[in-house]
């Protein structure tokens, strides 16, 4: 009992290792043959121990070694291995034991490989089936009980218990069936003689054959036995009667038949061919009678005479092919014809007589003969008393006698004969007489055997080996079989065949006389390795026996490598970290051949970032070695070898395109760092500045560039209230319209922004510049306009030619030309008394005053700015020529029309702004005499600045109004301590003026040329400095 438990423990854990080696390793399943597709087979994924989810993001798939059709694969969402195609076990393994299907499950992410073995079981599909529905027999009918026969075999594409098992004959009273079993397991069955044939009998006998498997449910196969019994020399020939008679008149003409003797022999062909002949013959017989040895006539051949003898008694002979023969005896009976006349012979005589011999005396004996009526003579023959027959094994002598005592003598068989023992015998026969001295007669009698179909041929071996290289040509010869026969003739002659013809025989032929298995058929060592034959040597009359030959078919190097690609990565991403092996592929290589032959060596092109790793048996993983950039290199062609250790070796490429997948790797790129976008005041709402331009290198959504303002403020407005840009195009429009002389620059940020994932951005500062449209008429500041207040300016009598009288100061809201003003005087009271400075509205006197001239003078001053169109302004100027205000004359006649009565209070204002300009000139010539002490002299003494008392509200800072685009410097000459200094405009250094209609859009440094004397880095809302120096006397 201890001992049962610990072989019952010891199984236990066997069993359960065994288990735990198969959960966590190959896996091995067994299944029936002609399951139907979908069929599950098992649940591999939890047999290995796997997580569904784990079956689809590893790309679990299922592979075969040969790449050949996929009968099984694994349902992903279950994990079930499940049939997609007919399994069928005699297709795939033929008569094989064993039928497995290999296979492998392949896992991703790592690789991973599992080999799965299906086991296919047998089930009883196929019915016995022999290779031809007659199986012919011919057998002598002098074959002897026990004589066996063996059939043609029934082969059943099923293994084991479902092939052929036995077979049963048709009932019947000549044969019986016997099935015997080889060492292998192969059955075979015979066919034994239990009654003795007889042609004559019967002819041909037709049985039914039946093969039985052992499957459930039984199968059977048929086929008809045809034996046709052949003839023996069973039969000796038979006469019709055994004594002819017939009468043959003496002297009958030569060719008369005197008699047909007839004998039949029920043996047929060469056993029924009967040969008649004379047995033993007199020789004065010999001469008289013939006997035409086919037909039986005796016919007459010589001289028939009664008188020589008048009963003649012929023995004639009937004899077959092979030499049974049988005897009759012809008595022929001569008639007498008369055909000799009476014979006198004088046998004594008195001679002579005398006359007086008395009457009855004998004068002489005459003797008085007849040759045709009487008989010769009467004959006593000394017969023959016994005969004796030389001692052997197989004959016998019977001695029988008929009437009149006659003997006769008969050679009787005692001992089977056996040609392939003896093939002759020769015996002595002696006839002894009953004389004394006693005679004898001996006659050698020679029996020859006839050979009978008693022995089957004989192969030489029981197993034929040879080995045959693959790709042998045509009429190569395998190898030879050699049956010997004992028998001879027809009966020895051996005719070779394939027992079975089946696909695999198409790859050979067999030459029926000579036994040479020659090569019919491609052969190749991949799609088999070994063919087995059963060929059969056959006699003449269907004996037969089976041998069986089996082929090793060599291995030759025939097959390159076969690159397989069983997974890819396509495309590869671009990230991939370099120096770490990253899967991108599985490289499968396959050689059909074998051993040395199918050993093969991978490698890629040196010029690329990949390289194969070895894996799983003949797999290899191909994995980065360096870093990936689409940018740089967006595909790859990457060229396989494979090469055999054959010899010669051979190789084989396969070239794999492989792409790089895009990563947002890459942020957009502005063309320029900075832009710059001029545009004209008054623009048009929805008109277009500029545009911005990025490119992203990035493939696809990852190199879509979208384009947005990033939120800010201008003038404490939101951006988006004055810009807008196009998102696609990077095209910037004005959203609203501007006026130069409220917002002259302002600076925007553009974002551009890729669509990848997470999306990658850059920014740009887009610079607008305001250019200037002449949309502001000039302003004149002083005098006053009209209305405003009055103004009189005096002159001194004592004025000369030149001298400064007044000025007109005027300023316009515009930049650049369009601010730069002209003055001109359109009417005045004296024509050539006074002149206005184009440039700087001086007045000043043509001439010296005279007395003769008006003390009231009107001047008319237009004031005209350089825009296009151009805009003006007028303003009127009254002057006095008088040295003081006592010799004024009232001040209302100073007015015209109807402001005359103003006139006190426009002298009041006049002498309060006078006062107010003179404190203030004071106090900025005392200013810029403390500033010289600090810098370097610029300009002459009795260089002023317009009193800023003159500028209205909204132009209180001239510097800050911005009215052009940039300081303009002048160079002035001037004549050192002159009381009278002309400012003369000689040159502008600042070239880059364009008209005012025209859109300016420059790069940031040639802005920075343009712009240099302002501040390096303006800012939205801030103004151009604007200098103006004015002299003033």
């Amino acid at each position: 009992l201890n001992r049962i438990t610990i072989i019952a423990l010891i199984l236990l854990c066997v069993w359960h290792f065994t288990a735990l080696h198969f959960a966590h390793g190959d896996v091995s399943y067994t299944i029936a043959e002609e399951m139907k597709r979908g069929s599950v087979i098992g649940n591999i994924g939890k047999d290995l121990g796997l997580q569904i989810s784990d079956l689809a993001s590893r790309k679990a798939r299922i592979d075969t070694d040969t790449n050949d059709k996929r009968y099984c694969d694994i349902n992903l969402g279950s994990g079930d291995l499940i049939v997609t195609d007919r399994i069928d076990r005699e297709s795939l393994c033929a008569k094989k034991a064993a039928c497995p299907l290999k296979m492998e499950l392949i896992l991703e992410n790592p690789l991973e490989l599992q080999r799965v073995t299906v086991h296919v079981q047998d089930v009883n599909d196929n019915a016995p089936e022999f290779s031809d529905d007659v199986i012919s027999f011919e057998i002598s009918e002098s074959a002897v009980k026990g004589a066996k026969f063996l059939l043609a075999e029934a082969r059943d594409a099923d293994i084991g218990q479902n092939a052929v098992q036995s077979y049963k004959l048709q009932n019947n009273k000549h044969f019986s069936i016997n099935v015997n079993t080889e060492v292998s397991g192969r059955k075979y069955s015979e066919l034994v003689l239990v009654r003795e044939l007889d042609r004559e009998e019967e002819r041909e006998i037709k049985l039914v054959l039946t093969a039985l498997d052992g499957g459930a449910p039984q199968r059977s196969g048929t086929a008809v036995v045809h034996v046709t019994v052949l003839d023996a020399n069973d039969n000796a020939p038979v006469f019709s009667q055994e004594i002819y008679k017939a009468s043959l008149p003496e002297n009958s003409p030569l060719d008369t038949l005197v008699v047909r003797v007839s004998a039949t022999d029920a043996d047929e062909g060469p056993n029924g061919e009967v040969i008649y002949t004379f047995d033993h013959m007199s020789d004065d017989h010999v001469s008289h009678f013939t006997l035409d040895d086919k037909t039986g006539e005796i016919k007459v051949i010589g001289p028939i005479d009664y008188e020589t003898g008048n009963s003649i008694e012929l023995r004639v002979r009937a004899k077959d092919g092979p030499g049974l023969t049988s005897y009759c005896t012809v008595n022929i009976e001569i008639t007498d014809v008369n055909d000799n006349p009476p014979v006198i012979s004088l046998k004594s005589l008195s001679n002579p007589v005398p006359e007086n011999a008395p009457p009855g005396t004998e004068v002489g004996i005459i003797n008085v003969q007849d040759r045709d009526s009487e008989k010769n003579r009467q004959v006593h023959y000394n017969a023959v008393q016994g005969y004796s027959l030389q001692q052997n094994d197989y004959f016998k002598l019977n001695v029988k006698s008929k009437g009149a005592g006659r003997k006769y003598s008969e050679l009787v068989l005692e001992k089977e004969l056996d040609r392939e023992e003896k093939k002759e015998v020769i015996l002595l026969l002696t006839a002894l007489d009953g004389g004394s001295p006693q005679r004898s007669g001996t006659v050698v009698i020679h029996v020859t055997v006839l050979d009978a179909n008693d022995n089957a041929p004989v192969f030489s071996q029981a197993v034929y080996k040879a080995s045959l290289p693959e790709n042998s040509p045509l009429d190569t010869v395998v190898l030879t079989v050699t049956a010997a026969d004992a028998d001879e003739g027809v009966n020895g002659e051996v005719i070779y065949g394939f027992d079975h013809v089946s696909d695999e025989n198409q790859m050979f032929s067999l030459h029926p006389k000579t036994g040479e298995v020659k090569v019919a058929g491609a052969i190749d060592y991949e799609k088999e390795s070994k063919y087995e034959m059963q060929i059969s040597a056959k006699d003449g009359l269907g004996l037969a026996s089976h041998a069986s030959v089996l082929v090793e078919i060599i291995d030759v190097n025939d097959n390159p490598p076969v690159i397989y690609l069983k997974s890819l990565s396509n495309p590869v991403p671009e990230n991939a970290p370099p120096g770490t092996e990253v899967e991108v592929g599985i490289i499968n290589v396959q050689d059909r051949d074998s051993e040395k032959n199918r050993q093969v060596r991978c490698s890629i092109q040196q010029n690329v970032p990949f390289k194969l790793v070895p894996s799983i048996k003949n797999y290899y993983s191909l994995v980065t070695t360096g870093q990936l950039d689409r940018e740089l290199v967006s595909d790859y062609n990457i060229t396989i070898s494979a090469t055999d250790e054959g010899s010669p070796p051979l190789s084989s490429s396969k070239t794999v395109q492989l792409s790089v997948a895009d990563i947002n790797d890459n942020p957009p790129v502005f063309e320029e760092q900075s832009y710059s976008a001029y545009v004209s005041e008054n623009n048009k709402p929805g008109s277009t500045l500029c545009s911005v331009s990025a490119r992203d290198p990035d493939w696809r959504q990852n190199g879509t560039v979208i384009y947005s303002l990033l939120p800010a403020e201008v003038n404490g407005a939101s951006v988006s209230s004055y810009l807008s840009v196009n998102g696609d195009t990077g095209v910037i429009h004005a959203v609203r319209s501007f006026d130069y002389e409220q917002l002259r620059s302002f600076k925007v940020h553009v974002m551009a922004r890729d669509n990848g994932s997470p999306p990658l951005s850059s920014n740009v500062t887009v610079s607008v510049f305001v250019s200037d449209v002449n949309d502001n008429s000039p302003q004149i500041l002083y005098p006053a306009p009209e209305g405003s207040s009055f103004m009189t300016e005096l002159v001194p009598k004592a004025a000369h030619g030149g001298s400064l009288v007044s000025k007109v100061i005027a300023v316009d809201a515009d930049s650049g030309q369009n601010a730069w003003l002209s003055y001109q005087i359109v009417r005045s009271t004296d024509p050539g008394l006074f002149t206005i400075g184009v440039h700087s509205g001086e007045i000043r006197t043509q001439r010296d005053i005279s007395e003769s001239d008006s003390m009231k003078q009107n001047l008319i001053v237009a004031v005209k700015d350089n825009g296009q169109p151009s805009l003006s302004a007028t303003c009127a100027m009254y002057l006095l020529i008088s040295d003081n205000l006592a010799e004024v004359p009232e001040l209302k006649d100073i007015s015209y029309d109807d402001k005359n009565s103003k006139l006190t209070s426009y002298l009041i204002i006049a002498l309060v702004c006078v006062s107010t300009f003179f404190l203030t000139f004071i106090i900025i010539v005392l200013g810029v005499r403390f500033c010289r002490r600090r810098k370097p002299r610029l300009l002459f003494d009795g260089a002023v600045a317009i009193p800023g008392a003159y500028l209205p509200p909204n132009y209180a800072d001239v510097d800050g109004t911005g009215t052009l685009r940039s300081s303009y410097n002048y160079d002035a000459y001037l004549t050192t301590g002159s009381r009278t200094s002309d400012f003369k405009f000689v040159s502008s250094y600042n070239d880059n003026t364009l008209p005012a209609d025209q859109t300016l859009k420059k790069s940031p440094s040639e802005f920075a040329d343009v712009f240099g004397s302002c501040d390096s880095s303006p800012e939205v809302g801030k103004s151009v400095l604007f200098s103006a120096l004015t002299l003033w006397r």
